[in-house]
């Protein structure tokens, strides 16, 4: 995980824990002939491979495209591209060689 994603964690998940926020809503359906984007079921851990939104490439928890609450957290902060609508550190648009590596799936 990037070092300037784990402050980002910590704040989702006290923010998640102090405003009770949401599950994450269910993926909407896929157009036939494409699979369905992949969401996270509610409760995972953030941070886990389990904590990944298919659809946009980014943690769950923090993904505001999926869950616009978390978005005053990110602008509160200062990680905000108001222009592309989404956190700095997530804006692809303005960087390109921004990628986010899901992590390994947890040994049994």
């Amino acid at each position: 995980m990037s070092r300037s994603l784990a402050p980002l964690l910590a704040l989702t998940a006290l923010a998640l824990a102090a405003c009770g926020a949401p599950a994450a809503p269910a993926a909407p359906a896929a157009p036939a002939g494409k699979p369905a984007a992949v969401h996270a079921a509610a409760g995972v851990t953030p941070g886990s491979h389990e904590d990944w939104c298919g659809e946009h490439e980014v943690p769950e928890s923090l993904c505001t495209r999926c869950n616009p609450a978390l978005t005053a957290a990110f602008q509160a902060t200062g990680d905000w591209c108001a222009e592309h609508g989404l956190p700095e550190s997530q804006c692809r648009t303005c960087d390109a060689s921004r990628v986010f590596v899901r992590p390994p799936k947890a040994a049994p």
